[in-house]
């Protein structure tokens, strides 16, 4: 299985940007896939939660830092999540990976934390300038 990710790039404060990250490399089905989504992290600082989605249904859950910038959603025919970035702030600067949860899926109080995420994309950086 692999996690391709895309659309990082540079861009000012208040910009918008849209993440890609695509599973593929085997047949999934709604029955193989449990949470996918994003974390980041910055210089220095340790890998944390962006946002992730329930495949089964498309719950999505967010920090609040990016409650009502970020959307998460995905296409399901494409094993595809997007991120859809706006209002971007220079405190969003970081590379940003995309993950996969597959079974045994993880309970909802452990989505928050990167361990148990079966697999991940390369990262893509994401620099927001002031």
């Amino acid at each position: 299985v692999q996690l391709q990710a895309y659309g990082g790039g540079l861009v000012q404060s208040g910009g918008s940007l849209r993440l890609s990250c695509a599973a593929s490399g085997r047949t999934f089905s709604r029955y193989d896939m449990g949470w996918m989504g994003w974390f980041r992290q910055a210089p220095g600082k340790e890998r944390e939660f962006v946002a992730v989605i329930k495949w089964s249904g498309g719950t999505t859950y967010y920090t609040d830092s990016v409650k009502g910038r970020f959307t998460l959603s995905r296409d399901i025919a494409k094993n595809t999540v997007y991120l859809q970035m706006n209002n971007l702030k220079p405190e969003d600067t970081a590379v940003y990976y995309c993950a996969l949860d597959t079974p045994p899926f993880k309970i909802l109080s452990d989505i928050h934390y990167a361990r148990g995420y079966d697999y991940w994309g390369q990262g893509t950086l994401v620099t927001v300038s002031s």
